[in-house]
């Protein structure tokens, strides 16, 4: 099963509790402060008719305003909060800009309601729709990856409704491309459409219909950093940016709130020329490509922790998904053996389940760009060897946020289809280079999406 929280996997099953049957899913590995100054002048004041005061009020701008963006005041029966930072659109290899990012939905009322439509719009001008989700892209209980399901429940399980009983909350997840990012707004509001109470008194749920919770988009520069692997035949395993497969709904309550440090988090997976991803005996860590492969530093960094010891894990058995295994995983080691860098300007990678014994440096070491760190595993909760590699905008895998992020240079070989992994073991045997272009394509200052099939250089 998929466990919610910061695991790391090839495929899995997934099981949701509905009243008493238990369901079983496939599914593939986002103050007002008023400051009033009263001021008394005069010596010795004894009287009101002695006294001279005037006051000054000052209102800073109400908590979730954005400049240049005006919401029309409305009773809204269901609320919206963002889940993380602002949204920062970076250049995937479909070569178009995509905006991921996810929100918390409640419904605020005890009267029952739902969500038919949610239209992403330009905060400037709310008649132009940038993007547009309804039907089955909210809600399919058919759908277990793609573009659907995009309505969850806390912390981010699928639902087969898109009613939200009273005072309860959704996540929903937002994501959408653009051709250019001369196209991307400084900011968005939500179009909601759907059914809940139309006024504070409640009563019977009618049609609701109003604008909410502008997003102002990161004016931050996407990092661009160097690859932390080299070779060819790697496919981003769980990558952006569309739900169903993790990390992208990997939504988790922590330190009190809900959070998404992996939404733009990628698994790094090799095959053989062949397209597999092992040959001779699947359950021995050795047989698999990927495994005991240098993992490099993207940056010049400075290391700001490490975890080494724990031991591999047989292959195709998810540690989460056994009482006995998941009993010995903890905050600190369910990314097994790995390394975070600071790599300044508020941006830190993180590189997890490598191989006991093979983390070469220590916290507060300064490493250069390229320098080993460790050797690739099958730590941790992982249930195949693979490198977990993600950006983030601090130093705790629960505490930031995701930051996506761009490489300086690769060859984009392809796309491996999505029902090929949805439909593979836990061993992830069988061939996966299909979609592989004739020829490669010279790409830089991009993130593989989903599935990407990619050449990094070799090195020196």
């Amino acid at each position: 099963m998929r466990p919610q929280g910061p695991f790391c996997l090839v495929r899995s099953f997934q099981i949701e509790e509905r009243s008493s049957t238990v369901t079983i899913r496939r599914v593939p590995l986002l103050f007002v402060s008023l400051i009033a100054t009263v001021a008394l002048v005069g010596a010795g004041c004894s009287s009101d008719s002695d006294a001279d005061s005037s006051t000054t009020d000052t209102a800073s701008p109400p908590a979730g305003s954005v400049a240049g963006v005006t919401v029309p005041d409305a009773f809204t029966a269901l609320t919206l909060d963002t889940i993380g930072n602002s949204p920062l659109p970076f250049r995937g290899t479909d070569g178009k800009y995509h905006v991921a990012y996810d929100l918390q939905l409640t419904n605020a009322t005890k009267v029952p309601a739902s969500l038919d439509k949610i239209d992403v719009v330009d905060g400037a001008d709310p008649t132009k729709i940038i993007a547009s989700f309804s039907g089955s892209a909210l809600i399919d209980p058919t759908c277990v990856f793609g573009d659907c399901n995009r309505l969850r429940d806390l912390p981010a399980g699928y639902i087969d409704s898109a009613a939200i009983p009273p005072q309860e909350s959704r996540v929903l997840f937002i994501d959408f491309a653009l051709d250019s990012p001369d196209q991307a707004p400084k900011a968005v509001l939500h179009h909601l459409y759907g059914t809940g109470a139309a006024s504070p008194a409640f009563g019977a749920p009618g049609p609701i219909d109003y604008l909410t919770t502008p997003v102002a988009f990161s004016e931050q520069t996407v990092p661009v950093i160097s690859p932390p692997v080299r070779g060819d035949n790697w496919i981003a395993l769980n990558g952006c940016c569309e739900p169903g497969f993790p990390h992208r709904s990997s939504v988790m309550s922590v330190n009190g709130k809900l959070n998404n440090s992996q939404r733009f988090a990628i698994d790094w997976k090799r095959t053989n020329d062949q397209g597999e991803f092992y040959t001779g005996d699947k359950t021995s860590n050795e047989s698999y490509v990927d495994y005991g492969t240098d993992i490099l530093a993207v940056a010049d960094a400075t290391v700001v922790s490490i975890l080494d010891g724990m031991e591999a894990n047989a292959p195709g058995v998810l540690p989460a998904s056994d009482p006995a295994l998941a009993a010995k995983l903890t905050v600190e080691n369910v990314d097994g053996n790995h390394v975070v860098l600071d790599l300044g300007d508020g941006v830190y990678a993180m590189y997890a389940h490598m191989i006991s014994g093979s983390v070469t440096v220590e916290a507060g070491d300064k490493v250069t760009k390229g320098q080993v760190l460790g050797k690739l595993g099958n730590t941790g909760n992982a249930n195949a060897s693979h490198l977990h590699f993600q950006l983030m905008d601090g130093p705790s895998l629960l505490e930031a946020d995701s930051l996506p992020y761009e490489f300086d240079g690769f060859d984009y070989e392809g796309q491996v289809a999505p029902q090929q992994i949805a439909d593979s073991d836990n061993y992830l045997s069988g061939t996966f280079l299909q979609g592989k272009l004739p020829e490669g394509e010279s790409r830089s200052n991009e993130l593989p999406l989903n599935l990407a099939i990619v050449n990094f250089p070799q090195g020196e």
